[in-house]
């Protein structure tokens, strides 16, 4: 069995790559303290015609995977092939599900995808700290809800962004 302890990000190849390469640029600089084990770094889906060879590879991702984060764009929602077939593997899986809005809200929103709009999550924006605070909370968080018996949208609240540095 893999060992686990990689970040699978799922956005929209076409219109949020920008977002996906500034993470991955975060986590090389030595300014930054975001850091995570990238899922995608794994291997490459080298068939790109044939979807049932990239959902294998995808799978093999998956695999190594401990935590699920969703950019979440203008057209996420829309997006039905692969962006949609990745998050139900997420929550089949049950792994810790962290959506970024990049359009900046702290919130769900109505750009949400409709396959986690309901599902045990949390919501933050689009910025290296809070990606990161996320990324080191959420798990337990995720955990414990389930626990619980808890489900639904959950975010941080303004004192969590202000002991961040992140005050609006």
């Amino acid at each position: 069995m893999a060992y686990r302890n990689k970040t699978y990000i799922c956005f929209d190849g076409d219109t949020d790559m920008k977002y996906y390469r500034l993470m991955t640029a975060w986590a090389e600089n030595e300014h930054f303290s975001f850091s995570f084990h990238n899922a995608h770094d794994l291997n490459t889906a080298r068939d790109s015609s044939q979807e049932e060879s990239i959902k294998k590879q995808l799978r093999g991702r998956f695999a190594n995977s401990k935590l699920f984060i969703v950019l979440i764009g203008e057209k996420t929602r829309f997006l039905t092939k692969f962006v949609k077939w990745e998050m139900e593997v997420a929550l089949r899986l049950d792994l810790p599900v962290i959506g970024v809005n990049l359009n900046g809200t702290r919130h769900r929103n109505d750009l949400c995808p409709p396959t986690i709009r309901d599902e045990l999550a949390v919501y933050v924006p689009f910025g290296a700290k809070i990606v990161e605070y996320a990324m080191s909370k959420w798990p337990d968080n995720h955990k414990s809800c389930r626990q619980k018996g808890e489900s639904g949208p959950f975010y941080y609240n303004d004192e969590t962004y202000a002991s961040l540095g992140l005050n609006n």
